[in-house]
């Protein structure tokens, strides 16, 4: 037997909201028809920019640190910092480790996500 990676799968409050927020994040589309329950971020033309990303309505809020986040590398670091403050997420920590250098950041519904330096 073998799998194939679909894609990832978020909880939420507002589906749509966060759809059009992370479609923004990465330059995607927004799949037809989103609504408060259910929307998709489509995965570019080549697909290679990563999974299709899948939104749902579920009734509790969140309340703690998520268990899987999502990392992106960038070599513009703090132009893309300042791009995703503009589209509504805020800045959780910055930390640097190793040589390493990144901002944990929290979307619009407070799920957290890593920027970067590369």
């Amino acid at each position: 037997m073998s799998n194939t990676f679909f894609g990832v799968a978020v909880d939420c409050a507002d589906a749509a909201a966060l759809a059009d927020f992370w479609a923004e994040v990465l330059g995607r589309e927004v799949a037809d028809h989103p609504t408060r329950e259910h929307a998709v971020v489509l995965v570019d033309d080549e697909g290679v920019h990563g999974p299709r990303l899948a939104f749902h309505q579920v009734p509790e809020p969140k309340t703690v640190k998520n268990r899987l986040h999502l990392d992106f590398v960038t070599t513009d670091f703090e132009a893309e910092a300042d791009r995703l403050i503009a589209l509504g997420a805020h800045k959780i920590r910055d930390l640097e480790q190793g040589g390493g250098r990144w901002t944990t950041f929290g979307d619009i519904e407070g799920n957290e996500f890593d920027l970067i330096a590369g």
